[in-house]
């Protein structure tokens, strides 16, 4: 028996924090044998709980992930909270937002995916993705603006916040490639290599003009 499994049913969950330990177990079996042996009962089993219990939360193992999901991005918006209030500058702050998604990506790639698939089935990414100001979307739209991007043109800057983040989204894909190693040894490291990226994408807005 594994570990988890022994440490979960020597902590049986309480009626107010079931929720939250079938997405922890949920997560960890993600992470550990991927989404293809992720169910509900294997789930209960992880969390130490009874195969009926998570139906008092979950109707389906949809809606597991769903809650999986939701997680996912808050964590997200975390982990670029973070990077953008260490950031010693506003140019140094995009960098390092891009820099932070890529490496949450990296460190949780099955809980990354499970983020973008139950997106995709829904056509759309969580409404409070770009309306909470909370949200990692809009840390990397007010951060454009900060570093001079024009509120006031609202389309121009949603291009270019989908911009910023399709750059982060297609180096998170594509970071572990054989073909960047050397580039990483040259600079010193993956976390430079990004950076290194990053400072050649030219995302950064140029300063406005006056008039």
């Amino acid at each position: 028996m594994r570990e988890s499994h022994s440490t979960a049913e020597a902590r049986p969950y309480h009626h107010g924090d079931l929720r939250r330990g079938l997405i922890e177990a949920a997560r960890r079996l993600l992470e550990s044998e991927g989404p293809t042996a992720l169910s509900l009962r294997a789930v209960a089993r992880e969390a130490g709980v009874s195969p009926a219990a998570p139906y008092h939360h979950f109707k389906d193992k949809g809606e597991l992930l769903d809650a999986v999901a939701q997680e996912g991005w808050q964590k997200l918006d975390e982990a670029l909270a973070r990077a953008k209030a260490e950031a010693p500058s506003i140019r140094e702050a995009m960098t390092g937002l891009g820099v932070a998604y890529v490496c949450f990506a990296r460190d949780n790639p099955a809980l990354y995916r499970v983020m973008y698939d139950t997106a995709r089935d829904k056509e759309a990414l969580p409404e409070t993705m770009q309306n909470g100001e909370d949200s990692a979307y809009c840390k990397v739209r007010n951060t454009l603006v900060e570093a001079g991007a024009d509120p006031t043109a609202a389309t121009d800057l949603e291009l270019a916040t989908v911009a910023a983040w399709c750059a982060a989204h297609g180096l998170a894909e594509m970071r572990g490639f054989k073909q960047f190693d050397h580039l990483k040894d040259a600079v010193g490291g993956e976390n430079n290599f990004l950076r290194a990226v990053f400072n050649h994408m030219g995302l950064f807005p140029s300063p406005q003009r006056e008039c």
